[in-house]
């Protein structure tokens, strides 16, 4: 078993659109015309700081780990950095996974903390997946909603605080299962046109995409236990990706027991790469998470990808 990546979170923010619609007894949020993606990761990213009981100028690195950014160039952490840090050399950077960025991020950074490379590294997670929504896909029009979370994630001095155990895999005969076709060098934007519109909107096969997870998870999550020693009975909390209406069976698929995690689909929806992430900030804002718990994060997302990152906070 790996050593523990000794770091903490000692900064959590979130935030969460003013306007909401309900489809079938379930809430999803969406932006209004005086909030944008880049404003609410600054809002989370502020807020963070501030439990943090810290300055911008003790943030060592700058990390957005979004699903898409607000525009292909520059990263989308250099447009936070000119909101939050202008007129610093903090270095600042994207990271992508799509759905599970987050935690791709957070098992990246953890590496660079725990090293003493950097001592704050500021992560946050920002979606609007609303904006590219078909309203003719049902399934994933009402399924998405737009939020923000942002954590600190900072140097610990406690041996058995930190990134316990981490795993990534891609299987790529699900990389055109989840996609935006348009919008870059592959279909540029002056090709648009009202005939091929759907394909600068995002397109999911929910089913192709539910197949492949299913055949592939199992596994995996064999692998990481037979690797790591950790299965479901061993965290306090399981938080998965909010992906879609069916988290429920499939994680009875894995094995993971009804209390064992969260499931705020219906009351939130999915937030992309800001799902995981806003769960978790949550629940250290409120306290149901407390230094000392052992937490299992985990997900899929376009690619197809898959994460699971196990900490102890």
């Amino acid at each position: 078993m790996n050593s523990i990546r000794r770091c903490r979170i000692s900064g959590y923010g979130t935030y969460l659109p003013k306007k909401s619609v309900v489809f079938g007894g379930e809430t999803r949020y969406r932006i209004s015309e005086e909030e944008t993606q880049l404003s609410m990761a600054v809002e989370a990213c502020r807020q963070a700081i501030k439990v943090a009981k810290i300055k911008i100028e003790d943030v060592d690195c700058i990390v957005s780990a979004s699903a898409v950014g607000v525009q292909p160039i520059p990263c989308m952490a250099a447009l936070i950095h000119e909101q939050i840090a202008i007129g610093s050399e903090i270095p600042a950077l994207d990271i992508n996974t799509t759905c599970t960025s987050f935690m791709t991020a957070l098992d990246t950074m953890s590496y660079l903390v725990s090293i003493g490379r950097y001592r704050n590294v500021l992560i946050v997670s920002s979606d609007v997946g609303s904006l590219g929504l078909n309203p003719k896909q049902r399934e994933s029009y009402e399924l998405f909603s737009d939020g923000a979370a942002a954590i600190i994630l900072s140097s610990s001095a406690e041996e058995s605080q930190g990134v316990v155990a981490s795993m990534q895999r891609t299987w790529s005969e699900g990389a055109h299962s989840t996609e935006i076709r348009g919008g870059l060098t592959g279909l540029h934007p002056k090709n648009y046109s009202e005939a091929n519109k759907e394909d600068y909107m995002f397109d999911m096969d929910g089913r192709t995409v539910l197949r492949i997870a299913a055949t592939h998870l199992p596994k995996m999550f064999d692998d990481f236990k037979a690797e790591y020693g950790i299965g479901f009975d061993d965290v306090d909390l399981i938080i998965p990706h909010q992906a879609s209406r069916a988290l429920d069976m499939i994680m009875k698929r894995m094995g993971a027991p009804k209390d064992s995690y969260v499931n705020w689909v219906p009351k939130y929806g999915n937030m992309v790469s800001a799902s995981v992430p806003f769960i978790l900030c949550k629940l250290l804002e409120d306290s149901s998470l407390q230094m000392g718990n052992k937490v299992l994060l985990c997900g899929t997302a376009a690619g197809l990808t898959a994460n699971v990152v196990v900490m102890e906070l």
